[in-house]
């Protein structure tokens, strides 16, 4: 899907973004297969940086993924990876709508208020809105991935796991946590703002949601000891 997307965009014949990327919902170019379809895409605007992106997305899909799927079986997992991806989606949405206004104002370089006070006097009008709603988008499998790696943390949180440049093994625990605490700061400050943070974390929300149901009813437990 990214290969064709830069390909057909490239050549002008079709932008795969614009029609299965996940639109603002109070855009006219929102649809409701919008919320499936994102996570299988990716970011086109650059080969050398999307191939980075997308490779440590896929790599940690399949090394944490991989022992999921064996100890949830094929249909849940596949159940619970495309779950957090819908989650980080509508949390996406939700951001949107609290933010709006916040970032037309960036763009702008003008106050917030500024913006509210020439939408109610008409000044921005409905068009001028839904062209700006239609800019909002977001694409990729981060969200879902985001769910993994909360998924593993929390079903192995013993497993001694090593990252790059940091010596000694970290608990997955601790790292997911990290992971989570530097998304949730990322997003609060804006900090890499063409990341949807908060769809990370929304896929992160709605593992906890489903873990805790399935540890509820006894559908899965922990390994407390990692293996």
């Amino acid at each position: 899907m990214w290969v064709s997307t830069i390909l057909l965009s490239e050549r002008g014949v079709v932008d795969i973004e614009h029609f299965l990327g996940l639109h603002y919902w109070q855009g006219s170019d929102f649809h409701f297969y919008q919320l499936f379809t994102y996570m299988f895409m990716h970011d086109s605007s650059g080969f050398s940086t999307g191939l980075s992106h997308i490779f440590f997305n896929m790599f940690s899909l399949w090394m944490f993924g991989m022992l999921l799927e064996r100890v949830m079986g094929a249909k849940r997992y596949l159940f619970f990876y495309i779950s957090c991806g819908l989650g980080a989606a509508l949390v996406q949405e939700i951001v949107w709508s609290l933010s709006w206004q916040n970032i037309l104002a960036s763009i702008n370089n003008v106050s917030t208020d500024t913006i509210k006070t020439a939408i109610a006097t008409g000044d921005i009008d409905g068009k001028f809105l839904n062209e700006f709603y239609n800019h909002l988008i977001t694409v990729g499998a981060s969200g879902a991935v985001f769910g993994i790696l909360l998924a593993f943390g929390v079903m192995f949180p013993n497993m001694p796991m090593y990252i790059m440049f940091i010596p000694i093994p970290i608990k997955a625990k601790w790292m997911v946590i990290g992971y989570g605490a530097i998304e949730l700061l990322f997003g609060i400050t804006g900090t890499m703002d063409n990341v949807a943070h908060f769809a990370h974390l929304g896929g992160m929300l709605f593992a906890i949601i489903i873990l805790y149901y399935w540890y509820k009813k006894g559908i899965i437990q922990k390994h407390n000891n990692g293996f």
